[in-house]
């Protein structure tokens, strides 16, 4: 499975950005999904993950309330909605494939890593 991410940029603080990963290969609706983060001299961490079928989902409790994850299965992408950005949310961000179930809290959890897509927020 490749993953391109898009959608980051620069925005104020308060404002909104929609992250957009695409997957090629074949079954992705198989694999659970995430966006990860990296800040600057920050470990990668966990944003939210989405299961195979999207009836699960799992938040870091920073973005609980603000982020929300989808995925569309026909189309085979994974989406991260953000709201209310706060200058503590710029990062690097990344997708992440996973097979079977649950979700993972490090990035080596995973079988499949994107590139990142830079998310800067200004105060």
């Amino acid at each position: 499975v490749q993953l391109q991410a898009s959608g980051g940029g620069l925005v104020q603080a308060g404002g909104s950005l929609r992250l957009s990963c695409a997957a090629s290969g074949r079954s992705f609706s198989t694999y659970g999904m995430a966006w990860f983060r990296q800040a600057p001299g920050k470990e990668r961490e966990l944003a939210a993950h989405i299961s195979w079928n999207g009836g699960r989902t799992y938040y870091d409790d920073s973005v609980k309330g603000r982020f929300t994850i989808s995925r569309d299965n026909a189309k085979s992408t994974v989406d991260l909605q953000m709201n209310s950005l706060k200058p503590d949310d710029t990062a690097v961000y990344y997708c992440a494939a996973r097979a079977g179930t649950g979700w993972g809290l490090r990035v080596y959890e995973y079988d499949f890593v994107g590139q990142g897509t830079q998310v800067t927020v200004s105060s």
